[in-house]
């Protein structure tokens, strides 16, 4: 597990609100903790010598952020007509439910507010995305079995 691997781990679980998340691996320890009085701390052991204890900045949850993610907000000047949507998550993001099954939604589909329009894997855990939107699949942002990013746009739709 490389240090991108370990930093995009930690802004997921910042971003989830979990409080403490321990991963174990073959020869990795990594633990996790997030909270407004303890830093957020990342611990590897491993099994011929200790690492020491890294600290990284406190993970501070903002007052006024909603449980649920906000509705996707419109996107460049060109395309401000168009609604964004975006990635709820940090994860690898996927157009068919397995590899043997057709895409959720192609360019040029009319969707309906909460049909699956892809998924993401994040931790070995697919979490289907649902649409907040009605409309037409303009296009496509993301290729299929990339990683995505938090707040990353992967789709634009026409509501008219």
């Amino acid at each position: 597990m490389d240090i991108k691997e370990i930093q995009n781990l930690i802004k997921f679980v910042a971003k989830s609100g979990a409080s403490e998340v321990k991963l174990e691996m073959d020869d990795i320890k990594i633990t996790i903790k997030t909270g407004s009085e303890s830093d957020t701390t990342i611990v590897h052991q491993a099994p011929a010598a200790q690492i020491p204890q890294v600290a990284v900045a406190p993970v501070i949850a903002e007052a006024s952020a909603p449980a649920a993610p906000q509705p996707p907000v419109s996107a460049t000047s060109e395309d401000s007509k168009y609604i964004t949507i975006k990635s709820p998550i940090i994860g690898t993001f996927y157009r068919k439910p397995s590899p043997d099954k057709p895409l959720f939604v192609e360019v040029g589909q009319t969707i309906a507010e909460g049909d699956v329009l892809c998924v993401i894997e994040a931790m070995k855990l697919f979490n289907e995305i649902e649409s907040e939107v009605s409309g037409k699949i303009v296009k496509v942002l993301v290729d299929d079995s990339s990683p995505v990013e938090f707040d990353q746009p992967l789709f634009l739709v026409d509501p008219s």
